[in-house]
């Protein structure tokens, strides 16, 4: 609320928004978008409000989950399917399966998927690049794939992701 020189807000979710307003009115909505994504809140909030933090700290303590992590990272366009990073690592696939549920509650799968999301959310925040581009670049290959993984993830399209945190 805006009573003259006074301004209040309530709650301290409206502090952040009352917050952020005022970046903006004073520095630009550039700098207030980056504030919103520096304390992973939304310039704006949507009736959804879903978060997208930075990339997770993951260091696992097994070292074959740590190899395959790492491996993963290295290269997001490699093949990374099971059988092809169990054989890599001299495992089952079935044994990778386990140490990846036991050490990160998630498929080896399904940890590539979070990574690539990642990637992909860095590059449609701050390059020009096409979303075909960006998927390719991730590692996704078609944009269709990139979009479902989105929706997955984080509940919204690569687009609407863009839209809300470009630099």
């Amino acid at each position: 609320m805006c009573d003259g020189p006074v301004i209040t807000s309530a709650g301290a979710t409206a502090g952040i928004d009352l917050a952020l307003a005022l970046i903006g009115e004073d520095h630009g909505e550039e700098r207030a978008r980056a504030v919103a994504r520096y304390l992973v809140v939304f310039l704006q909030r949507p009736g959804g409000q879903q978060q997208y933090g930075p990339p997770e700290a993951i260091r696992p303590a097994h070292p074959l989950v740590r190899a395959a992590t790492e491996r993963m990272a290295a290269d997001l366009t490699a093949d990374h399917s099971p059988p092809a990073l169990a054989a890599a690592l001299a495992i089952s696939e079935r044994h990778l399966a386990r140490l990846f549920r036991r050490e990160l509650g998630r498929t080896p799968g399904q940890h590539l998927e979070h990574l690539r999301v990642r990637a992909a959310q860095q590059l449609l925040e701050s390059k020009e690049s096409t979303v075909p581009g960006v998927a390719r670049a991730a590692g996704f290959g078609t944009a269709e794939s990139m979009r479902r993984a989105f929706h997955r993830v984080l509940g919204i399209s690569p687009s609407a992701y863009r839209h809300r945190f470009r630099l």
